[in-house]
């Protein structure tokens, strides 16, 4: 039996998905968020954006947490390479306008 079973209908399990999204939304602001105070470490103690060592660091964190919680490593790791890269970007951005 799954913990969702008593989930009655298609309207009740919409409703639970919508409100699932909106908390997943939350977390991605407060990541953003997190990236913003990184780019500004990184501008003060001289950093790039792109740090190759700690990408594959997050990746193979991500990829073990999905496979404990039992989702496919190949489709987070996907979904976490392009969150990545575009974190690398926002902090790109924060970068290149603090030394303008």
């Amino acid at each position: 039996m799954s913990q969702f079973d008593n989930i009655p209908d298609m309207t009740a399990l919409r409703a639970r998905i919508d409100a699932l999204d909106a908390e997943l939304i939350a977390m991605l602001a407060e990541r953003s968020a997190l990236i913003d105070r990184a780019a500004r470490i990184k501008a003060r103690d001289g950093l790039p954006a792109r740090i190759d060592d700690r990408v594959e660091e997050v990746v193979a964190n991500v990829c073990r947490h999905a496979a404990d919680a039992g989702l496919d490593p190949a489709l987070i790791e996907h979904i976490w390479r392009r969150l990545i890269d575009a974190a690398i970007d926002q902090e790109d951005r924060h970068l290149k306008g603090e030394q303008e």
